[in-house]
């Protein structure tokens, strides 16, 4: 298919009277026309954002700072949401060009838009990016990507099929840190990889039960989209709850843990691609409308010999005094010559002087990126995989979603990373689908 960016270019020269026909706004700024540090209109790479919360708002926000890309459009079923980031937009711009709209068809399916920023709830993700990706659009997607399995690989599928640029929200690729570690590990200066120890926050419990009005500025039935009919509860739709309520989300185990989990796996390379045992322990709240793990424990054994443990933040205690200087999240490889350990704030090792060693130019190196943001769009414009493409993000959902299996099933499994099902587990292979309300569906979106 057609890079997006050249049929942009194409939309552009077709002059002022042809986006005036086709309904779309057409005022740009002095600086958009090539002034101001800013690329001219046929050489930017034209965005909508699909979702404009918190984190979609810290996306937007970042964008706008590219002087190669434009943001046109927003969408978010959240009036106040969806006008305030136009607010934004057209402030920063100086113009009043960003089009607002409550239905994400409205962005997917623009012809002079050429990537998509989708940033909305996490039910919501993968048939968000179907959407766009079908639309010919390439997809930016924040994390965690799908609340089923079936679903990311309905959007890995299409996403090769119809030649898409995937980048996923796992940022901490971007950060220098992070892929040192994983560089360190995949050449051998902790001897063989034997272990790897994961942790992040958990969710939370509670959550009032007692229905009460919609707010008069959500469309709550787009709201719920393929997610079961439900009364609304006090503040259902915001961060503070729907990210633990499992019919929206998978929690934390998700949510937040598919950080250090992706660089788990950005680190140990092949040694994680064969047969699992995946077997631990959750605590799951019996009260309030959260319902998603507040606690876990969890083995994951590979056949190749190397180990998972993924243990949730109020179990961080014994490694403290291992690994020094902890936060609430981080991965720690261990092998039979040392290990190192890497958070967002550092990055250290035992023996010391592993984090000192260089990286030879003949060795494992890792893409390099220092900015996720300005990497997914370069790559929107060399058609090359970005830092965190489509296999990781399934390849890291996976394992979360399976690990969420194991500690509600209370009992071992055993998943094979290949062929992607429990092994002869028929009561855990069911619970890799999710039923949607219609009219949704993954294969009409």
């Amino acid at each position: 298919m057609t890079n997006r960016v050249v049929s942009r270019r194409g939309f552009l020269r077709s002059g002022v009277a042809a986006g005036i026909a086709a309904g779309f706004p057409t005022i740009i700024p002095a600086s958009a026309i090539g002034r101001g540090g800013r690329a001219a209109p046929s050489e930017r790479i034209t965005v909508g954002c699909i979702g404009v919360g918190d984190r979609g708002s810290y996306l937007m926000g970042a964008t706008l700072q590219l002087p190669d890309v434009q943001v046109c459009a927003v969408a978010d079923v959240k009036r106040d949401r969806r006008e305030a980031a136009k607010a934004a937009v057209d402030g920063f711009y100086e113009n009043s060009g960003c089009s607002a709209y409550n239905e994400f068809e409205a962005i997917t399916h623009r012809d002079d838009i050429d990537a998509c920023i989708i940033a909305s709830c996490d039910h919501w993700h993968v048939l968000h990016a179907l959407s766009a990706v079908r639309a010919g659009k390439d997809v930016y997607v924040e994390k965690p990507l799908g609340i089923s399995l079936e679903q990311d690989q309905a959007l890995r599928k299409a996403v090769r099929r119809h030649k898409r640029i995937f980048q996923f929200g796992t940022q901490q690729r971007s950060d220098e840190r992070f892929r040192r570690a994983c560089e360190l590990v995949l050449n051998g200066r902790i001897g063989e990889l034997k272990t790897i120890n994961v942790w992040s926050p958990a969710s939370v419990s509670g959550g009032p039960t007692n229905e009460v009005p919609v707010p008069e500025t959500l469309d709550y039935d787009r709201w719920l989209g393929p997610a079961p009919k439900t009364p609304y509860t006090y503040e259902r739709d915001t961060n503070k709850w729907w990210w633990f309520i499992s019919e929206y989300a998978i929690g934390f185990i998700a949510g937040w843990g598919i950080h250090p989990i992706d660089i788990a796996l950005w680190g140990a390379g092949k040694l994680v691609e064969t047969p699992v045992h995946i077997k631990g322990t959750g605590t799951f709240p019996s009260e309030g409308v959260c319902n998603t793990a507040t606690s876990w424990d969890i083995a994951c054994a590979y056949d190749s010999g190397v180990a998972i443990r993924y243990r949730s933040e109020p179990a961080l205690e014994e490694w403290k005094s291992r690994y020094g200087q902890i936060s609430g999240h981080g991965t720690a490889f261990e092998g039979t010559k040392g290990w190192v350990h890497v958070n967002r704030n550092v990055i250290r090792s035992s023996p010391e002087n592993i984090v000192d060693s260089v990286i030879q130019s003949n060795e494992i190196r890792l893409i390099k990126s220092e900015h996720h943001m300005r990497n997914f769009f370069d790559s929107v414009k060399s058609r090359r995989d970005p830092i965190s493409p489509i296999e990781s993000a399934v390849n890291g959902d996976m394992l979360c979603q399976v690990c969420d299996v194991a500690i509600r099933l209370n009992r071992e499994v055993y998943w094979d990373t290949k062929k992607e099902q429990f092994i002869d587990d028929r009561e855990a292979n069911k619970r890799l689908q999710r039923e949607m309300r219609a009219p949704w569906q993954l294969a009409r979106v």
